[in-house]
């Protein structure tokens, strides 16, 4: 990670640690880097997304290149939207889950893939001053073109990819008051599904409040209320998604990727029966696959570590417990939407419930503590965790196991444990923590 991007882009509280002067040099990069050629911005529905949106596009035109304005979108739409109408490059305006405040810059290359780590250098070196670009001259300024009908064609695209129709079912989807507004209940009223929207007002500050994938509470109640027969729900630029069963019980996703590995197994569309996940994987999911010989590799937290592995091995399916499921053969980034559509597919398709496809998942209780801290590496490399660390792993041996990690985005530390028990699990966490309090 740099000193401005993180494992998912630029991202920042607006008008504190993200500011327009920040998006204006990363538009004004990308227009000398394209010049002569289009790039598109995309944004969800908070308030700074607009602000950002208009400070790329103003950087981008002055340096050359012309600036097509997608507008509120899911990043999935934005990346494939970058390659069937070929765009040089894109920015989604978002910070995903995060509350309204906070603001991000995800930078995708023509290829609809995130940028490479030596673009991103070349870029913080800019917004730094370490290296000058030229402004384009009078006549070569690029022009700004709204270009909200080009929505229609992902939305077109994730149909295509569904081979039967939902009309006998009842679904919830709760958009979170963000990205998913734009598709979510077009396609799945489009194939006939009768559904229930929640969480589809946005007001510039409702963005993930209370709703969407990091608060599926209240989804998981109305998919019981409304005797339906599965309930989705999203993240702020809906590049993920959770789904809720029948009985209203939270299917994440570590049960998403079983359930979509057996599936795609089934249609011998696994490259090497292979699913890529990350260290967060439940240990529960790692069993449940060698139960059905299913192959696992492990990466990094971040989809950007998830898809660098399968782009460098071909693997076909990949994520993370989080919800941001990438299919490969369909996409290039996490798709919360198409994910929610493949899930209803394959109920569908077999004739069973999320329940009934879960089965063979049992989920190890895992317990995962953030800790603000100062200085992320100190902490991590200090020899007192280490110590620790390697202690409670003899302790837990194959039954479970504990991560220290860094957030990609935050100050802070994670730590997870897993294990047989709840009990077992709030025990070494506790532990490790009075360990990292007294450094």
């Amino acid at each position: 990670m740099g000193k401005y991007f993180g494992t998912d882009g630029i991202r920042g509280e607006a008008n504190d640690s993200l500011t327009v002067d920040i998006a204006l040099k990363v538009g004004e990069y990308l227009g000398a880097l394209h010049k002569g050629k289009k790039i598109i911005v995309g944004q969800d529905t908070r308030l700074s997304s607009t602000m950002f949106a208009s400070a790329i596009a103003a950087g981008a035109t002055a340096m050359g290149a012309d600036v097509y304005m997608l507008g509120v979108c899911a990043t999935p739409a934005l990346a494939y939207t970058i390659t069937n109408d070929g765009f040089a490059g894109g920015v989604m305006i978002s910070a995903s889950h995060n509350p309204y405040h906070d603001n991000g810059l995800k930078v995708f290359a023509g290829n609809g893939m995130k940028l490479s780590d030596e673009v991103q250098d070349e870029i913080e070196k800019y917004i730094d001053g370490v290296i000058s670009l030229e402004l384009a001259t009078a006549s070569d300024i690029g022009i700004v073109v709204e270009y909200h009908h080009g929505l229609q064609k992902y939305i077109d695209r994730i149909e295509s990819l569904i081979d039967v129709r939902f009309d006998d079912m009842k679904i919830v989807l709760d958009l979170a008051n963000g990205s998913a507004i734009s598709s979510a209940q077009e396609v799945f009223e489009n194939l006939g599904a009768e559904v229930i929207v929640m969480n589809s007002n946005p007001d510039g500050l409702n963005i993930n409040t209370n709703c969407g994938s990091t608060h599926p509470e209240k989804a998981m109640e109305e998919v019981i209320k409304q005797k339906a027969h599965m309930g989705f729900t999203f993240d702020g630029d809906a590049d993920r998604c959770l789904a809720i069963d029948e009985n209203g019980e939270l299917v994440d996703g570590d049960a998403i990727l079983y359930i979509l590995g057996k599936y795609l197994h089934s249609k011998d569309m696994l490259k090497d029966d292979t699913i890529v996940t990350t260290v967060m994987a439940n240990l529960g999911f790692l069993k449940a696959c060698d139960a059905l010989n299913l192959n696992y590799v492990t990466t990094s937290v971040g989809d950007k570590y998830v898809f660098s592995e399968m782009v460098d091995n071909d693997y076909k399916l990949g994520g993370e417990q989080s919800g941001h499921i990438i299919l490969r053969d369909y996409a290039t980034t996490g798709d919360g939407v198409l994910t929610a559509l493949v899930l209803a597919e394959v109920a569908k398709k077999w004739q069973q419930s999320l329940k009934e496809l879960s089965a063979g998942f049992e989920r190890f209780p895992q317990l995962l503590t953030n800790l603000r801290v100062e200085d992320k590496n100190v902490i991590l490399h200090h020899p007192k965790v280490l110590e620790h660390i390697k202690q409670i792993e003899e302790e837990l041996g194959t039954e479970g196991r504990i991560l220290v990690r860094p957030s990609g985005t935050e100050p802070l530390i994670r730590v997870m444990v897993e294990a047989r028990t709840q009990e077992i699990c709030e025990h070494y966490v506790n532990a490790m923590i009075q360990t990292i309090q007294t450094i």
